[in-house]
């Protein structure tokens, strides 16, 4: 588990390939939004669509509000409280 992003808006968080669990056969992300305490996961085969997409991103060297606008495209699958332990 690695922290990939952190901004004051979102966090995500990548997950590695374990090919023995099919959730993490592809990896996974985990995306929260700060401000409102939610968070989504993806997993499976649209993990790999996330990593094609983020990659794509990256490459045209975002500014972070540029990057936040993308993972707000997230913000309709974030039904999951955030909750600290």
């Amino acid at each position: 588990m690695n922290i990939i992003y952190n901004s004051d808006q979102y966090s995500v968080v990548e997950y590695g390939v374990e090919l023995n669990n099919e959730h993490l056969r592809f990896g996974a992300y985990e995306i929260t939004d700060k401000a409102v305490c939610r968070e989504c996961f993806i997993g499976g085969i649209s993990a790999e669509s996330f990593r094609q997409d983020v990659q794509e991103l990256i490459a045209q060297e975002p500014s972070i509000e540029e990057i936040d606008d993308f993972l707000g495209k997230f913000d309709t699958f974030m039904g999951q409280s955030v909750s600290l332990h």
